[in-house]
């Protein structure tokens, strides 16, 4: 069991508390790209870390981020007038451009200097992968550019989705941690799911249900190995990067694209789960992009105009209780994202984690605690934390068969760490 000021350590992210510290020092996927799709174009807000946000794209079509809310009355800026390379309020026609200062108060003299003792806060953006990414840190502390391969390939090779998740970010997470749910939960998509079928590894998810979890740290984070036996002198390993603060990257299945996930919080309550499918080599078909627009893998369908799935608390997923005693779907809901979202936002906004029984295969879990634990209070000593130099984010997950004495460790590292522009270690 979690004492629960550990756990209040661990999923509060709003501005000054431990962990929203540590979160700030990295650049956060904060939007679509295609959410501001042309210069002036209307702005969109965002809400990250409890800090509610208005991202604008200007007269030259540069992204910014800056605070909702107009610095004379309160106004939310979403209402503004996006013109001339600012944002206006349409109340009383301040004007602020793309860094949160004023820049025009109609109403004062022109040679007030009002306008320049004002400044909302703002923070940097720059666009990389088809996602808007902002950093929220001390400037000084500004880190490189994200270096993770699935923002790095042609935009041809890459599918990126997101979803609003009505749960906290760290239970999210630890979903994307936990591969010993896929023999249980997924069972029943492994093998129709087209994004998943044709995989021996299917056969070995659902042979052995004893599943072996060796967990080992690396510069960025760690590697999560999930071992089943595959035939009687070798084992088959599943191999799960988690990246720092919030990443994974999901083993692939025969030749399917490789899946990874960010989990972003929003709040203390809600989180953005992002979800990319990428291939480092080939192009994606059009018949995997068709399917991941139409919810297929780890995407979802939406309600129109939103990003709210379809599959949502208010119709409690669409569960189907026929399919769940057939064992077609092992949880009566359709969809492995939404097997996933609807158990873990079953649990509440904010899971009691005073009240949980941990086992073995929650040894991922239990490292990725400790690991944001020791990195805030690193951040907070002013001592280095993992992730953000670009080397500790040249990873790859992989499924491989290995012989019994051999360790993914030392055996799969032409999988976990390969060359670019190579294809994925799968089975």
């Amino acid at each position: 069991m979690m004492p629960k000021e550990q756990n209040e350590k661990l999923t509060q992210t709003g501005p000054g508390s431990l962990m929203g510290d540590l979160f700030r020092r990295y650049w956060i996927p904060a939007l679509h790209a295609w959410e501001l799709p042309e210069p002036d174009c209307a702005p969109v807000r965002v809400k990250l870390l409890s800090e509610k946000l208005i991202a604008f794209r200007d007269s030259s079509g540069k992204v910014n981020l800056i605070d909702e809310f107009c610095a004379h009355r309160g106004v939310s800026l979403w209402f503004g007038r996006n013109e001339e390379n600012g944002l206006r309020c349409p109340y009383h026609g301040w004007k602020f451009d793309g860094s949160g200062q004023c820049i025009e108060i109609p109403s004062e003299p022109a040679d007030s200097s009002m306008p320049g003792r004002i400044k909302l806060k703002g923070y940097p953006c720059i666009e990389l992968g088809d996602i808007v990414w902002t950093y929220m840190g001390p400037p000084e502390l500004q880190p490189a550019p994200p270096a993770i391969e699935w923002a790095h390939v042609r935009p041809a090779q890459r599918y990126v989705s997101k979803r609003f998740q009505e749960v906290n970010y760290l239970q999210a997470m630890e979903g994307g941690i936990d591969s010993s749910h896929v023999t249980f939960l997924h069972s029943g998509a492994l093998n129709t799911d087209p994004l998943f079928v044709g995989s021996k590894g299917n056969e070995y998810n659902k042979r052995d249900l004893k599943v072996e979890f060796d967990v080992t740290e690396y510069g960025g984070g760690l590697l999560v190995g999930a071992r089943r036996k595959a035939e009687e002198d070798s084992y088959y390993w599943r191999i799960t990067p988690w990246i720092m603060p919030w990443y994974t990257i999901i083993p692939p299945r025969a030749d399917h694209p490789l899946g990874a996930h960010a989990w972003v919080p929003i709040d203390d309550e809600h989180c953005w789960a992002w979800s990319i499918n990428y291939h480092p080599r080939r192009d994606l078909s059009e018949r995997e992009q068709e399917a991941m627009h139409d919810g297929a893998g780890i995407h979802v369908k939406y309600v129109p105009g939103t990003f709210i799935p379809l599959q949502n608390k208010t119709n409690d997923y669409l569960m189907d209780r026929a399919s769940q005693k057939a064992r077609t779907t092992y949880s009566g809901i359709s969809g492995i994202a939404m097997q996933d979202a609807s158990l873990q936002e079953s649990m509440g906004p904010l899971q009691d984690r005073t009240r949980e029984n941990l086992c073995a295969t929650d040894r991922g879990i239990v490292m990725a605690r400790r690991k944001l634990l020791q990195a805030a209070e690193d951040n907070r000593a002013g001592r280095p934390i993992p992730g953000l130099d670009p080397a500790d984010q040249a990873v790859r997950s992989c499924a491989i068969v290995l012989p019994k004495d051999q360790h993914y460790k030392e055996h799969a590292r032409h999988g976990l760490f390969p060359k670019p522009q190579t294809d994925p270690v799968s089975v």
